[in-house]
């Protein structure tokens, strides 16, 4: 079982967090909604709870919840830029379908 972070996705997490002047790193989850049924959900986290799974990479850590982690193990975190946008793409190996507008996945 494990998430990773790639390079660029970690530089961001440590880039914001620095700006932000505190917190541990990202949580990293699911949740029931859109099209499909499943979205991800990021936060940056200031605690580990008891009940988290703890994954390093690159110097920054990702905090998973347990029941999360059925359906994203094995996802890579990875921060893009395309164009005039950015954001941080999920390459998940679980995913079989993903709704049209990209909000929601399914496994």
């Amino acid at each position: 079982m494990s998430i990773t972070l790639t390079e660029a996705a970690a530089r961001h997490v440590s880039r914001y967090l620095s700006r932000r002047g505190k917190g541990l790193g990202v949580r990293l989850g699911v949740k029931t909604t859109g099209c499909s049924g499943l979205a991800y959900k990021l936060e940056y986290v200031d605690e580990q709870a008891p009940e988290d799974i703890v994954f390093e990479n690159h110097g920054v850590k990702v905090l998973i919840d347990p029941k999360s982690l059925a359906y994203i193990d094995g996802t890579e975190l990875d921060f893009v830029r395309e164009g005039l946008n950015e954001g941080f793409k999920f390459n998940n190996p679980n995913e079989r379908d993903r709704c049209g507008c990209g909000e929601s996945f399914r496994v």
